[in-house]
């Protein structure tokens, strides 16, 4: 049996291995080419210790304190040189990918699908042979090339990669170079390449209540995240708000309907900052952020929007005394060069 492991670098690169139950997660690198930090592969000189974000393993006896500490134990460090993979993992690992002669991943695909949601949303699929090999953490973005230039622009998923397809939620930006493209002249089949994945933005186990706020496209890593919950389940209470300037800002609502449906523990809302929104809730997300929703500082929360958004949560959350156990955020802006 084996098991996927995903190796997060420092510099946002991720790059996923196959790993045996009966090989070292190291021994896994080396072979498929990645050359994470690693001198002894006795256990003896902590060179190969790394964060396990996710997954269950088994640590190996093979190790000393001075390379392992139980304290490290206990916060979920690992020597990659002993340990063994019992699940798919996720793993931090504190150098970069070039340091470690690995790189991001290219991709080619054709447009499948492309259709403006609202004056101010793309929504955007890709399909490609290629593209069933790509693995991914939800929540993570690619760097799509903007065919005809040499440029390239962020985006997270928006969906869990399936039979080679992938999708995303854009901005369209007035003169902006993508959304220019695939306002005016993008049409299905044209072919589109993109690199990744990337990221420290990803959905980690759920060991407690997750709050999630979205503002405009940042919901795209969201809904790539609920698909995974909707796969696995959750334990625990998970809860949206997206946040919108205006009343077309609004979109996938249907989508997040239908994920409420399938995840019995998922709500969410939805909330418009223009006062004369025709919409229900009015006002601006935090205004929307109940004492429940913070769980007095036990729960994870996960933040996608622009950086105006970003620092109103995090000095809004600073202001309730709370601290959360976890807060995870991913800023974005827009370009229109």
């Amino acid at each position: 049996m084996s098991f996927q492991i995903a190796l997060n670098f420092e510099d946002g690169v991720t790059r996923f291995i196959e790993a045996t139950g009966n090989e070292t997660v190291a021994d896994a690198a080396y072979r498929q080419g990645i050359n994470i930090p690693l001198d002894c592969r006795d256990g003896a000189c902590g060179t190969c210790k790394c964060f396990a974000e996710a997954g269950r393993y088994e640590l190996g006896d093979d190790f000393i304190e001075d390379a392992l500490s139980d304290d490290e134990v206990q916060q979920g460090y690992v020597l990659t040189c002993q340990m063994r993979a019992a699940s798919d993992c996720v793993l931090r690992v504190p150098a970069s990918s070039t340091v470690c002669k690995t790189q991001q991943a290219s991709f080619e695909a054709s447009i499948s699908d492309i259709r403006q949601l609202s004056e101010s949303t793309i929504a955007l699929s890709i399909k490609g042979e290629s593209l069933s090999s790509l693995a991914f953490l939800p929540g993570q973005y690619v760097n799509l090339q903007v065919p005809g230039s040499e440029q390239t622009r962020a985006y997270s998923f928006s969906s869990l990669q399936k039979g080679g397809e992938v999708s995303f939620l854009i901005r369209n930006v007035p003169g902006g170079l993508m959304s220019s493209f695939l306002t005016g002249i993008a049409k299905a089949g044209d072919n589109m390449t993109l690199a990744g994945p990337l990221g420290s933005f990803y959905l980690r186990q759920i060991d407690r209540p997750l709050l999630l706020l979205a503002g405009g496209t940042g919901l795209a890593p969201f809904t790539a995240m609920l698909e995974k919950i909707a796969e696995q389940g959750s334990p625990h209470p998970v809860h949206l708000i997206y946040g919108v300037t205006n009343d077309f800002d609004l979109v996938e609502l249907d989508r997040l309907q239908a994920l409420s449906a399938l995840i019995p523990n998922f709500s969410f809302s939805a909330c418009v900052a223009n006062p004369q929104s025709q919409h229900p809730l009015k006002g601006y997300v935090t205004q929307h952020i109940e004492p429940t929703h913070l769980n007095e500082g036990d729960v994870d929360v996960y933040l996608c929007g622009p950086p105006p958004m970003v620092e109103a949560v995090s000095l809004y959350i600073r202001e309730q005394g709370i601290t959360p156990a976890h807060f995870y955020y991913e800023k974005f802006a827009a370009s229109a060069a």
